[in-house]
C-alpha cells in the first residue's frame, strides 16, 4: 500500500491552493461582506445561497446544510474523492511533489482509484488529439471541415481521432503504466476474445470534461457507413463518469456564464463548437441524455438564481426536439432563472444555421424570445381543435395544471391571462380562476403546491423553518453536550456566539482575556464545547500567529463532527456589530462574563436563603464574603466595562 502523505505536505497544499479560487471552479460566489464569500450551496437544493467562504481562513461552511470545513474537505464532498486523492490532485494543480511516510515517493501504480482513471482519460485525450494528425483520421479532418471547424477549433476542444485497430489506445495505455484493470474500470477499453481492447475504434472523439476541467469521458463520432455502432457513443458509466451530472463544454463556459446569468443549452458537440467559435461562449449540451436535474444543479450554481438569469434551450425544430423542449419544461420550475426556446428556421441545429447563415444567425439564436412555458402551452394547445368549445375546454383542462405549476403568483396569474389569449377564450378572469383552483388543488394535496413556497414554518427541503446560523437537531443518536436548546432569539446565546467568532475570526482582539473564561460561562452547550475546542487547540492566543493553522488545530480538538461543524460555522459567519474593533470585542467580554457573574450571584443568594442564621456561622460569613465579592465584581463590569475584566 502507499504510504500516509507527509503531514507539512498536505499543509503546503492546503497553503498553496485558495478555498476561494477551488469554490469557484464548480458555484459563483460573491461579496457577502467582511471579507467572506457566497454562493448556491452544491451539498443540497436551496433558492438563497446560504454556502459561505472565508478565503483569509481557508474554510468554507454552509448556514442551511451545516457542511463545512477546508479546501480538502470541500473537495473530498464535491468530488467523491478519498483524501489522500484529493491532495493528490490539489497537489498536482500547485505543482508540489508529496512525500509519503512509508517507502518514499509514491508510486504511480499506488494511486487512488479516481486519480488513475483521471490520468487514464487524460493520457487517452493526448493520444487521441495526436492520432488527428495522421493519415488515417483524413476522414475525421474532413468532418469538422465540412461543418465549419478548421485545426485551431479541434485544437480549442480537444478533438481527437480513434484509430481503426482493435488495440492501439490499450497497448499506448499499458506502456504508461495503466494496469488491465484500470482500463476496463475505466471504460476506455472493453473485454475482448484475448483481453481488452479499445472501446472506439476509427471515430471522431471529443474529451468530455467535468466542471473543474478533467476529462472523465469521451464523445465518439461514427465517420465510416462500415461501422456497425451507434451515430455517437458515448463513455459507459464509471466511477468518475455519470452522463446525467455532467455537461459538454461546462469547462469552457463556466466563467462566462457566473459573469452573464446566461447559459445555452444545445444538443451536441458540434452545435457547442458552433456557439463558441461564433461568440456565443455560454453554451453547453448533455452527453447522450435528457436534459435534468442534475444538469439543473450545475447551472444553478453557476447562475446564483438571480433576478437577470435566463437559460435558453436550443432544440431542433423536428419532433424529437419539440419532446426533448417538454421534457425540459417539466423541470423548468426547479430554476429560479427564467427559461427560454429557441428555434432555428428551418429547422436547423446551431452547426447548420453557423454553415448557412453565418456567425451572427447564431448569435441571434441564442437571444431569448419565447419563454418554455409559452412554448409548452402552444405545444399542448396545437392538439386541439379551439374552434369548438369542447376543444378549448379540453385545452384548458390540460394546460392549467402546466400554468398552475409556476410559483410565483403574479407570473402565474399573467400566464394565466395569455393562456386565455391563446385559448380565444374572452372570458379571461374564468381562466385565472381555474388556475388559482388547480393551484390550490395541488397544494393542499401535496403540501408544498405548485403556485407557492414551503408550507408556514418549513425551509425549502421541507424540515422545519429554524433561525439563519442555528444548529439543526438530529432526530437521534448521540448530539453531543446536553443542555438547554440553542436558541438565537435568546440575548445571551447571541453574545456568547459572537464572542467565539471574535475568538476564531479576530483573537488578537479577545486575547488574553478570552483564555481565562470558563466553559460555565457559555450557557449554550455547543458553544461550551467550542470554548473547549479552543482550549485544547493551545487558546486563543496561540491563532495571533496564523489563522488557517490555528482554525485547523481548533477543529482537529472539536470531539465530534457535530462540534466540528459548529467551529467552521462560526469561524466563517459574519458579525453583527458594523464595526469590529477593541470596543466591540471588549463588549462581548463583558456581557458574557457579566451574564455568569449574575448567574453565580444568584446561586450564591439561594443558598444563603437555605442556610439560613441557624446554620455554622464561618461558613455563612465566608458565603456572605464570596457574594459581596461577586456583588463588586459585577458592578466594576457595569461601571469600567472591559478595564474590569
Amino acid at each position: 500500500m502507499a504510504g500516509r502523505i507527509n503531514d507539512d505536505d498536505v499543509k503546503a497544499v492546503r497553503d498553496a491552493v485558495p478555498i476561494d479560487a477551488v469554490v469557484s471552479e464548480y458555484l459563483q460566489l460573491r461579496s457577502a461582506g467582511g471579507g467572506n464569500l457566497k454562493g448556491l450551496c452544491p451539498f443540497h437544493d436551496e433558492k438563497s445561497p446560504s454556502f459561505q467562504v472565508s478565503p483569509s481562513k481557508g474554510l468554507f461552511h454552509c448556514f442551511g446544510c451545516q457542511e463545512g470545513g477546508d479546501t480538502i474537505a470541500f473537495v473530498m464532498k464535491v468530488d467523491h474523492l478519498s483524501f489522500s486523492e484529493t491532495v493528490e490532485r490539489l497537489a498536482a494543480q500547485a505543482g508540489i511533489t508529496l512525500r509519503y511516510e512509508e517507502g518514499g515517493y509514491n508510486p504511480s501504480s499506488q494511486r487512488g482509484e479516481r486519480t488513475r482513471l483521471v490520468e487514464a482519460h487524460k493520457a487517452a485525450a493526448r493520444f487521441y488529439t495526436e492520432q488527428l494528425a495522421g493519415a488515417e483520421a483524413e476522414i475525421g479532418r474532413r468532418f469538422l471541415a465540412e461543418r465549419g471547424f478548421d485545426q485551431a477549433a479541434a485544437e480549442h476542444f480537444g478533438v481527437g481521432y480513434s484509430p481503426v485497430g482493435w488495440d492501439h489506445l490499450t497497448r499506448f495505455l499499458r506502456g504508461q503504466g495503466f494496469s488491465d484493470k484500470e482500463l476496463l474500470l475505466s471504460g476506455l477499453s472493453q473485454d475482448g476474445r484475448r483481453g481488452p481492447i479499445d472501446r472506439f475504434r476509427g471515430r471522431l472523439m471529443w474529451p468530455i470534461r467535468d466542471i473543474s476541467g478533467e476529462v472523465v469521458g469521451f464523445g465518439a463520432r461514427k465517420l465510416r457507413d462500415d461501422d456497425n455502432g451507434p451515430k455517437y457513443l458515448n463513455t459507459p458509466e464509471t466511477a468518475i463518469y455519470k452522463k446525467s451530472q455532467v455537461l459538454y463544454g461546462v469547462d469552457l463556459a463556466k466563467k462566462d456564464i457566473a459573469k452573464s446569468s446566461r447559459a445555452v443549452v444545445v444538443e451536441g458537440y458540434t452545435d457547442v463548437m458552433a456557439c463558441h467559435l461564433a461568440g456565443v461562449t455560454t453554451a453547453i449540451a448533455t452527453c447522450g441524455t435528457a436534459f435534468g436535474g442534475d444538469h439543473i444543479k450545475i447551472l444553478r450554481r453557476l447562475l446564483m438564481d438571480n433576478g437577470s438569469a435566463r437559460v435558453i434551450f436550443t432544440f431542433d425544430g423536428d419532433a424529437a426536439g419539440q419532446k426533448a423542449a417538454l421534457r425540459a419544461f417539466e423541470d423548468d420550475q426547479k430554476f429560479a432563472a427564467e427559461t427560454y426556446i429557441a428555434i432555428a428556421p428551418d429547422g436547423m441545429d446551431p452547426c447548420e444555421l453557423r454553415l448557412a447563415k453565418g456567425d451572427q444567425a447564431v448569435a441571434d439564436l441564442a437571444e431569448p424570445r419565447t419563454p418554455l412555458f409559452e412554448f409548452a402551452i402552444r405545444q399542448i394547445v396545437s392538439r386541439y381543435d379551439l374552434e369548438t368549445p369542447a376543444g378549448r375546454a379540453a385545452a384548458l383542462d390540460e394546460a392549467a395544471p402546466i400554468v398552475a405549476r409556476i410559483k410565483n403568483g403574479s407570473s402565474q396569474h399573467e400566464v394565466a391571462v395569455q393562456l386565455a389569449g391563446i385559448l380565444g377564450i374572452l372570458d379571461t378572469q374564468f381562466v385565472v380562476k381555474r388556475v388559482a383552483q388547480v393551484a390550490r388543488w395541488a397544494r393542499d394535496r401535496g403540501g408544498k403546491g405548485p403556485a407557492g413556497g414551503p408550507p408556514g414554518g418549513q425551509d425549502e427541503r421541507g424540515g422545519p423553518r429554524r433561525p439563519y446560523g442555528s444548529q439543526p437537531q438530529p432526530a437521534s443518536g448521540p448530539s453531543g453536550p446536553s443542555g438547554p436548546a440553542l436558541t438565537l432569539r435568546s440575548p445571551a446565546h447571541r453574545t456568547e456566539r459572537e464572542l467565539l467568532k471574535l475568538a476564531l475570526q479576530r483573537p488578537e482582539l479577545v486575547s488574553p482575556a478570552f483564555d481565562a473564561y470558563g466553559e460555565d460561562e457559555f450557557t449554550a452547550p455547543p458553544y461550551a464545547a467550542v470554548r473547549r475546542a479552543v482550549e485544547d487547540a493551545g487558546g486563543a492566543e496561540s491563532g495571533l500567529q496564523s489563522a488557517p493553522e490555528y482554525l485547523a488545530r481548533v477543529r482537529e480538538a472539536a470531539p465530534n463532527d457535530q462540534v466540528r461543524a459548529m467551529v467552521t460555522e462560526l469561524a466563517v459567519e459574519v458579525f453583527r456589530g458594523k464595526t469590529i474593533d477593541e470596543i466591540y470585542a471588549g463588549q462581548q467580554l463583558v456581557q458574557v462574563r457579566l451574564r455568569a457573574v449574575d448567574r453565580r450571584i444568584q446561586d450564591i443568594t439561594g443558598t444563603l436563603t437555605r442556610l439560613g442564621t441557624g446554620s455554622d456561622p464561618d461558613h455563612y460569613a465566608a458565603v456572605q464574603k464570596d457574594l459581596w465579592i461577586l456583588q463588586q465584581y459585577g458592578q466594576a463590569l457595569r461601571n469600567i466595562g472591559a478595564d474590569a475584566l
